[in-house]
């Protein structure tokens, strides 16, 4: 499963799936994620997730989700 690999990895997911966070609704265990609704523009994107790489660290991502 791909959440598990990640979170041996130490890695955040960045998705538009919402089954990832259907996962974590479950309580699975992971790295974080990051979503983004379908639709949400390639440059909001970036903004978003170099924003979210200066202000979280690691541990403040880990079993956290983050909305773009």
């Amino acid at each position: 499963m791909l959440l598990e690999y990640a979170l041996k990895e130490g890695r955040v997911i960045f998705t538009q799936d919402d089954d990832f966070l259907k996962l974590h609704a479950k309580g699975l265990e992971h790295a974080g994620i990051v979503y983004s609704p379908q639709g949400t523009s390639i440059g909001n994107i970036v903004r978003g997730l170099e924003l979210i790489y200066r202000v979280l660290s690691p541990k403040d991502m880990h079993n956290h989700v983050e909305f773009l």
